[in-house]
Protein backbone atom coordinates (compact mmCIF):
# COMPACT_ATOMS: atom_id res chain seq x y z
CA UNK A 1 0.00 0.00 0.00
CA UNK A 2 1.35 3.40 -1.37
CA UNK A 3 1.86 5.98 1.61
CA UNK A 4 -0.13 8.62 1.81
CA UNK A 5 1.47 12.01 1.11
CA UNK A 6 1.52 15.21 3.15
CA UNK A 7 -0.16 18.42 2.17
CA UNK A 8 2.73 20.39 0.33
CA UNK A 9 3.43 24.17 0.01
CA UNK A 10 4.87 23.97 -3.43
CA UNK A 11 3.94 22.31 -6.83
CA UNK A 12 6.52 23.21 -9.32
CA UNK A 13 6.25 22.07 -13.14
CA UNK A 14 9.15 21.13 -15.32
CA UNK A 15 9.18 19.93 -19.37
CA UNK A 16 12.55 19.01 -19.69
CA UNK A 17 13.94 21.13 -22.75
CA UNK A 18 17.26 20.88 -24.29
CA UNK A 19 18.49 18.51 -21.39
CA UNK A 20 19.54 20.33 -18.61
CA UNK A 21 18.43 24.02 -18.80
CA UNK A 22 14.94 24.03 -17.67
CA UNK A 23 15.59 21.00 -15.32
CA UNK A 24 18.64 22.47 -13.96
CA UNK A 25 17.03 25.49 -12.75
CA UNK A 26 13.79 24.53 -11.59
CA UNK A 27 15.63 21.78 -9.41
CA UNK A 28 18.24 24.35 -7.77
CA UNK A 29 15.00 26.50 -7.13
CA UNK A 30 12.99 23.21 -5.29
CA UNK A 31 16.37 22.62 -3.23
CA UNK A 32 16.39 25.97 -2.05
CA UNK A 33 13.03 26.37 -0.97
CA UNK A 34 13.34 23.28 1.27
CA UNK A 35 16.97 24.08 2.57
CA UNK A 36 15.60 27.29 3.71
CA UNK A 37 12.70 26.17 5.23
CA UNK A 38 10.00 27.21 3.10
CA UNK A 39 7.88 24.22 3.35
CA UNK A 40 7.45 21.13 1.84
CA UNK A 41 8.30 20.76 -2.01
CA UNK A 42 7.32 18.61 -4.90
CA UNK A 43 8.83 18.25 -7.98
CA UNK A 44 6.65 17.40 -11.03
CA UNK A 45 9.52 16.30 -14.35
CA UNK A 46 8.42 14.79 -17.35
CA UNK A 47 11.96 13.30 -18.38
CA UNK A 48 13.60 11.34 -15.35
CA UNK A 49 16.39 10.23 -17.29
CA UNK A 50 17.42 13.99 -18.42
CA UNK A 51 17.08 14.91 -14.68
CA UNK A 52 19.17 12.10 -13.21
CA UNK A 53 21.95 12.79 -15.56
CA UNK A 54 22.47 16.08 -12.89
CA UNK A 55 20.99 14.49 -9.89
CA UNK A 56 22.69 11.15 -9.32
CA UNK A 57 20.34 10.37 -6.70
CA UNK A 58 17.85 10.04 -8.36
CA UNK A 59 16.17 6.36 -9.74
CA UNK A 60 14.42 7.17 -13.32
CA UNK A 61 12.20 3.89 -13.17
CA UNK A 62 10.61 5.44 -10.13
CA UNK A 63 7.41 7.16 -10.58
CA UNK A 64 7.53 8.81 -7.46
CA UNK A 65 10.36 9.36 -4.58
CA UNK A 66 11.95 11.68 -2.01
CA UNK A 67 15.67 13.56 -3.18
CA UNK A 68 16.95 15.51 -0.59
CA UNK A 69 14.19 16.38 1.36
CA UNK A 70 12.10 17.36 -2.39
CA UNK A 71 9.16 14.61 -3.40
CA UNK A 72 10.28 13.65 -7.36
CA UNK A 73 7.04 13.19 -9.39
CA UNK A 74 7.21 11.79 -12.76
CA UNK A 75 4.58 13.91 -14.52
CA UNK A 76 2.52 11.73 -16.68
CA UNK A 77 -0.67 12.85 -18.76
CA UNK A 78 -2.80 11.37 -16.31
CA UNK A 79 -2.04 12.39 -12.83
CA UNK A 80 -2.14 10.91 -9.48
CA UNK A 81 -5.49 10.50 -8.00
CA UNK A 82 -4.25 11.45 -4.69
CA UNK A 83 -2.86 14.63 -5.87
CA UNK A 84 -3.60 18.17 -4.30
CA UNK A 85 -2.70 21.23 -5.42
CA UNK A 86 -0.35 22.64 -3.01
CA UNK A 87 -0.71 26.08 -1.50
CA UNK A 88 2.16 27.74 -4.65
CA UNK A 89 1.51 26.80 -7.40
CA UNK A 90 4.67 26.72 -10.33
CA UNK A 91 4.73 26.27 -13.93
CA UNK A 92 8.15 27.34 -15.04
CA UNK A 93 9.25 28.44 -18.05
CA UNK A 94 5.59 28.63 -19.77
CA UNK A 95 5.15 24.66 -19.54
CA UNK A 96 1.19 24.26 -19.50
CA UNK A 97 -0.44 22.70 -16.56
CA UNK A 98 -3.22 19.63 -16.58
CA UNK A 99 -5.84 20.56 -17.71
CA UNK A 100 -7.12 18.28 -14.15
CA UNK A 101 -4.68 19.83 -11.81
CA UNK A 102 -5.86 23.18 -12.64
CA UNK A 103 -9.38 22.30 -12.07
CA UNK A 104 -8.49 20.77 -8.55
CA UNK A 105 -6.56 24.80 -7.84
CA UNK A 106 -10.13 25.99 -8.69
CA UNK A 107 -11.59 23.42 -5.72
CA UNK A 108 -9.39 24.78 -3.19
CA UNK A 109 -10.26 26.65 -0.42
CA UNK A 110 -8.54 28.95 -0.70
CA UNK A 111 -7.14 28.64 -4.27
CA UNK A 112 -3.67 28.31 -4.29
CA UNK A 113 -1.23 31.00 -5.57
CA UNK A 114 -0.45 30.49 -9.22
CA UNK A 115 2.90 31.49 -10.86
CA UNK A 116 4.22 31.21 -14.17
CA UNK A 117 8.48 31.32 -13.15
CA UNK A 118 9.56 33.06 -17.11
CA UNK A 119 12.57 32.82 -18.52
CA UNK A 120 15.71 34.99 -17.39
CA UNK A 121 15.89 38.23 -19.18
CA UNK A 122 17.44 41.75 -19.44
CA UNK A 123 14.75 43.38 -21.96
CA UNK A 124 13.79 46.25 -20.57
CA UNK A 125 10.07 44.86 -21.02
CA UNK A 126 10.45 42.55 -18.18
CA UNK A 127 10.09 45.11 -15.31
CA UNK A 128 6.23 46.45 -16.62
CA UNK A 129 5.17 42.62 -16.52
CA UNK A 130 6.84 41.58 -13.68
CA UNK A 131 3.86 40.12 -10.82
CA UNK A 132 1.52 41.25 -12.90
CA UNK A 133 -2.22 38.88 -12.48
CA UNK A 134 -3.56 37.08 -15.95
CA UNK A 135 -6.78 36.07 -14.29
CA UNK A 136 -7.57 32.60 -16.22
CA UNK A 137 -10.95 31.11 -16.55
CA UNK A 138 -11.79 27.70 -14.65
CA UNK A 139 -15.62 26.57 -14.99
CA UNK A 140 -17.39 29.05 -12.92
CA UNK A 141 -14.37 30.24 -11.49
CA UNK A 142 -11.14 32.61 -12.24
CA UNK A 143 -7.73 31.95 -10.86
CA UNK A 144 -5.01 34.33 -11.05
CA UNK A 145 -1.96 33.69 -12.33
CA UNK A 146 0.85 35.96 -11.72
CA UNK A 147 3.65 36.08 -14.07
CA UNK A 148 7.47 36.44 -12.00
CA UNK A 149 10.27 37.24 -14.24
CA UNK A 150 14.13 36.55 -13.25
CA UNK A 151 16.21 39.59 -13.60
CA UNK A 152 18.61 41.78 -13.33
CA UNK A 153 17.17 44.83 -11.87
CA UNK A 154 15.54 45.71 -8.58
CA UNK A 155 12.37 45.74 -10.34
CA UNK A 156 12.55 41.75 -11.76
CA UNK A 157 12.90 38.61 -9.20
CA UNK A 158 16.31 38.80 -9.19
CA UNK A 159 18.68 35.82 -9.65
CA UNK A 160 18.85 31.83 -8.42
CA UNK A 161 21.64 32.34 -5.21
CA UNK A 162 20.87 30.19 -2.14
CA UNK A 163 21.99 31.33 1.26
CA UNK A 164 25.21 30.35 1.86
CA UNK A 165 26.87 29.98 -1.98
CA UNK A 166 28.86 33.44 -2.01
CA UNK A 167 30.75 32.41 1.17
CA UNK A 168 30.95 28.91 -0.19
CA UNK A 169 32.85 29.89 -3.04
CA UNK A 170 35.16 32.41 -1.87
CA UNK A 171 36.28 30.05 0.38
CA UNK A 172 37.15 27.36 -1.87
CA UNK A 173 38.79 29.72 -4.43
CA UNK A 174 41.31 30.84 -1.13
CA UNK A 175 42.20 27.59 -0.03
CA UNK A 176 45.29 26.87 -2.09
CA UNK A 177 45.79 23.06 -0.98
CA UNK A 178 42.20 22.38 -1.73
CA UNK A 179 42.41 23.67 -5.36
CA UNK A 180 45.65 22.26 -5.78
CA UNK A 181 43.52 18.43 -4.80
CA UNK A 182 40.57 19.56 -7.00
CA UNK A 183 42.56 19.67 -9.95
CA UNK A 184 44.04 16.40 -8.66
CA UNK A 185 40.56 14.66 -8.38
CA UNK A 186 40.46 15.49 -11.93
CA UNK A 187 43.89 14.16 -13.68
CA UNK A 188 45.55 17.48 -13.71
CA UNK A 189 49.15 19.24 -11.84
CA UNK A 190 48.61 22.28 -9.54
CA UNK A 191 48.02 25.23 -11.89
CA UNK A 192 51.07 27.11 -12.96
CA UNK A 193 51.58 30.90 -12.44
CA UNK A 194 51.40 31.74 -16.28
CA UNK A 195 48.59 29.27 -17.18
CA UNK A 196 45.12 29.71 -17.94
CA UNK A 197 42.16 27.48 -16.95
CA UNK A 198 39.15 27.03 -19.00
CA UNK A 199 35.69 25.41 -18.61
CA UNK A 200 33.50 25.34 -21.82
CA UNK A 201 29.98 24.29 -21.92
CA UNK A 202 28.28 26.02 -24.84
CA UNK A 203 26.20 24.88 -27.99
CA UNK A 204 27.77 24.23 -31.40
CA UNK A 205 29.70 27.28 -32.84
CA UNK A 206 31.82 27.91 -35.80
CA UNK A 207 33.62 30.81 -33.92
CA UNK A 208 34.93 27.83 -31.32
CA UNK A 209 37.39 26.32 -34.03
CA UNK A 210 39.36 29.75 -34.19
CA UNK A 211 39.48 30.44 -30.51
CA UNK A 212 40.42 26.70 -30.05
CA UNK A 213 43.49 27.35 -32.79
CA UNK A 214 44.62 30.48 -31.11
CA UNK A 215 44.84 28.86 -27.56
CA UNK A 216 46.65 26.03 -29.34
CA UNK A 217 49.38 28.55 -30.82
CA UNK A 218 49.74 30.89 -28.21
CA UNK A 219 52.01 31.74 -25.92
CA UNK A 220 50.17 31.19 -23.18
CA UNK A 221 49.92 27.30 -21.88
CA UNK A 222 45.93 26.38 -21.72
CA UNK A 223 43.92 23.83 -19.76
CA UNK A 224 40.65 23.37 -21.20
CA UNK A 225 37.87 21.43 -19.15
CA UNK A 226 35.23 20.25 -21.48
CA UNK A 227 32.49 18.37 -19.99
CA UNK A 228 31.19 15.73 -23.00
CA UNK A 229 28.63 17.49 -25.00
CA UNK A 230 27.35 19.40 -28.18
CA UNK A 231 30.94 20.91 -28.37
CA UNK A 232 33.02 18.52 -28.55
CA UNK A 233 33.40 18.14 -32.25
CA UNK A 234 34.05 21.94 -32.87
CA UNK A 235 36.87 21.79 -30.25
CA UNK A 236 38.40 19.00 -31.35
CA UNK A 237 38.12 19.85 -34.88
CA UNK A 238 39.87 23.57 -34.05
CA UNK A 239 42.32 21.84 -32.46
CA UNK A 240 43.47 19.43 -35.32
CA UNK A 241 42.14 16.31 -33.07
CA UNK A 242 39.71 15.24 -35.89
CA UNK A 243 40.25 11.46 -34.97
CA UNK A 244 39.98 12.08 -31.28
CA UNK A 245 36.31 12.85 -31.92
CA UNK A 246 35.09 8.75 -32.47
CA UNK A 247 36.79 7.57 -29.55
CA UNK A 248 36.66 10.50 -27.08
CA UNK A 249 35.09 9.60 -23.21
CA UNK A 250 35.64 11.53 -20.21
CA UNK A 251 38.88 10.92 -18.52
CA UNK A 252 40.68 11.59 -21.71
CA UNK A 253 43.60 14.50 -21.92
CA UNK A 254 44.78 15.25 -25.16
CA UNK A 255 47.17 17.60 -26.24
CA UNK A 256 47.73 20.42 -29.04
CA UNK A 257 50.85 22.58 -29.57
CA UNK A 258 50.22 24.93 -25.86
CA UNK A 259 46.60 23.77 -25.32
CA UNK A 260 46.20 20.95 -23.01
CA UNK A 261 42.11 19.30 -23.35
CA UNK A 262 40.56 17.55 -20.54
CA UNK A 263 37.65 15.80 -20.93
CA UNK A 264 35.17 15.75 -18.30
CA UNK A 265 31.86 13.28 -17.66
CA UNK A 266 28.99 14.89 -16.50
CA UNK A 267 28.95 16.20 -13.15
CA UNK A 268 25.85 17.35 -10.37
CA UNK A 269 25.01 20.86 -9.80
CA UNK A 270 27.58 21.10 -6.65
CA UNK A 271 30.44 19.90 -8.91
CA UNK A 272 29.91 22.18 -11.95
CA UNK A 273 29.72 24.89 -9.56
CA UNK A 274 33.36 23.89 -8.02
CA UNK A 275 34.36 24.12 -11.26
CA UNK A 276 33.31 27.29 -12.02
CA UNK A 277 34.78 28.63 -9.52
CA UNK A 278 38.28 27.40 -10.19
CA UNK A 279 38.56 28.10 -13.93
CA UNK A 280 40.26 31.43 -14.84
CA UNK A 281 37.62 32.01 -17.55
CA UNK A 282 33.99 30.23 -18.18
CA UNK A 283 32.28 29.89 -21.63
CA UNK A 284 28.59 28.82 -20.58
CA UNK A 285 24.96 28.26 -22.33
CA UNK A 286 21.73 28.60 -21.75
CA UNK A 287 19.96 29.90 -18.49
CA UNK A 288 21.35 27.87 -15.40
CA UNK A 289 25.22 27.77 -16.37
CA UNK A 290 24.83 31.45 -17.08
CA UNK A 291 23.58 32.12 -13.80
CA UNK A 292 26.19 30.10 -11.93
CA UNK A 293 28.63 31.96 -13.77
CA UNK A 294 28.12 35.27 -12.59
CA UNK A 295 28.18 33.65 -8.94
CA UNK A 296 31.36 32.40 -9.76
CA UNK A 297 33.17 35.80 -10.02
CA UNK A 298 35.07 35.11 -12.90
CA UNK A 299 35.19 35.76 -16.61
CA UNK A 300 32.51 34.41 -18.60
CA UNK A 301 31.11 34.23 -22.01
CA UNK A 302 27.73 33.76 -22.58
CA UNK A 303 26.12 31.52 -25.61
CA UNK A 304 22.88 32.30 -25.40
CA UNK A 305 20.11 29.55 -26.74
CA UNK A 306 20.14 30.89 -31.18
CA UNK A 307 17.29 31.38 -32.11
CA UNK A 308 16.64 31.12 -36.58
CA UNK A 309 15.49 35.04 -36.55
CA UNK A 310 18.78 36.05 -34.92
CA UNK A 311 16.21 37.15 -31.66
CA UNK A 312 18.69 35.95 -29.15
CA UNK A 313 21.29 38.38 -30.20
CA UNK A 314 18.94 41.53 -29.19
CA UNK A 315 18.66 39.73 -25.92
CA UNK A 316 22.26 39.46 -25.47
CA UNK A 317 22.69 42.60 -26.47
CA UNK A 318 19.91 43.68 -23.52
CA UNK A 319 22.36 42.11 -20.92
CA UNK A 320 25.53 43.72 -21.78
CA UNK A 321 23.83 47.01 -21.65
CA UNK A 322 23.76 45.94 -17.88
CA UNK A 323 26.82 43.91 -17.12
CA UNK A 324 29.51 45.84 -19.14
CA UNK A 325 27.67 49.74 -17.62
CA UNK A 326 30.66 49.68 -15.32
CA UNK A 327 33.42 48.95 -17.68
CA UNK A 328 35.79 51.20 -19.37
CA UNK A 329 34.54 52.32 -22.66
CA UNK A 330 37.48 50.38 -24.45
CA UNK A 331 37.01 46.91 -22.55
CA UNK A 332 33.56 47.40 -22.45
CA UNK A 333 33.65 47.05 -26.57
CA UNK A 334 36.02 44.72 -26.59
CA UNK A 335 34.16 42.30 -24.58
CA UNK A 336 30.84 43.10 -26.77
CA UNK A 337 32.78 42.40 -29.66
CA UNK A 338 34.06 38.47 -28.33
CA UNK A 339 30.57 37.81 -27.44
CA UNK A 340 29.11 38.69 -30.64
CA UNK A 341 31.35 36.81 -32.23
CA UNK A 342 30.99 33.63 -30.59
CA UNK A 343 27.49 34.37 -31.08
CA UNK A 344 27.16 35.13 -34.50
CA UNK A 345 29.89 32.08 -35.19
CA UNK A 346 32.41 34.54 -36.25
CA UNK A 347 36.45 34.07 -36.55
CA UNK A 348 37.60 34.97 -32.67
CA UNK A 349 41.22 34.63 -32.94
CA UNK A 350 41.98 38.70 -33.43
CA UNK A 351 40.33 39.10 -30.43
CA UNK A 352 41.28 36.90 -28.43
CA UNK A 353 44.63 37.68 -28.34
CA UNK A 354 43.72 41.12 -26.57
CA UNK A 355 43.10 38.94 -24.04
CA UNK A 356 45.70 40.11 -21.74
CA UNK A 357 45.32 43.66 -22.10
CA UNK A 358 41.98 43.11 -20.63
CA UNK A 359 42.24 40.01 -18.44
CA UNK A 360 42.42 42.02 -15.12
CA UNK A 361 40.37 44.39 -15.72
CA UNK A 362 37.75 41.85 -16.08
CA UNK A 363 38.60 40.05 -13.08
CA UNK A 364 37.58 43.06 -11.21
CA UNK A 365 34.21 43.39 -12.75
CA UNK A 366 33.11 40.05 -12.63
CA UNK A 367 33.60 40.46 -8.50
CA UNK A 368 31.96 43.03 -8.57
CA UNK A 369 29.31 42.39 -11.12
CA UNK A 370 28.53 39.44 -8.17
CA UNK A 371 28.11 41.41 -5.57
CA UNK A 372 25.79 43.68 -7.01
CA UNK A 373 23.53 41.46 -8.30
CA UNK A 374 22.50 40.81 -5.03
CA UNK A 375 21.61 44.00 -3.32
CA UNK A 376 18.49 43.52 -3.65
CA UNK A 377 18.10 39.60 -2.87
CA UNK A 378 18.13 36.98 -4.55
CA UNK A 379 14.96 35.35 -6.44
CA UNK A 380 13.76 33.34 -3.69
CA UNK A 381 14.16 35.88 -1.29
CA UNK A 382 12.32 38.13 -3.54
CA UNK A 383 9.73 35.18 -3.71
CA UNK A 384 8.39 34.57 -0.97
CA UNK A 385 8.08 38.27 0.04
CA UNK A 386 6.29 38.55 -3.03
CA UNK A 387 3.61 35.54 -1.52
CA UNK A 388 3.73 37.10 1.96
CA UNK A 389 0.32 39.10 0.91
CA UNK A 390 -1.24 36.05 -1.23
CA UNK A 391 -1.34 33.32 0.47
Amino acid sequence: MTPSLPPFDWDIFCTVVDNFGDIGVTWRLARQLQQENHGLVRLWVDDLASFARICPGLDPALDSQWVEGIHVQHWHDVLPADAIPARVVIEAFACTLPTPFIERMAQQSPPPCWINLEYLSAESWVEECHALASPQRVGNQSLDKYFFFPGFTARTGGLLCEQGLIAARGQWQQDEAGLDAYWASLGLPPKQAHELRVSLFTYESAALGSLVQSWCQGATPVTLLLPLGRSLNDVLTGAGLEEAITTASAGDRLQAGNLCIKLLPMTDQAGYDRLLWSCDLNLVRGEDSFVRAQWAARPFLWHIYPQDDEAHIAKLDDFLAHYLAALPADAAQWLRDVSHALNHGHDVGELWAQWPQYATVWQQHARAWSQKLLVDGDLVTRLVKFLESRI
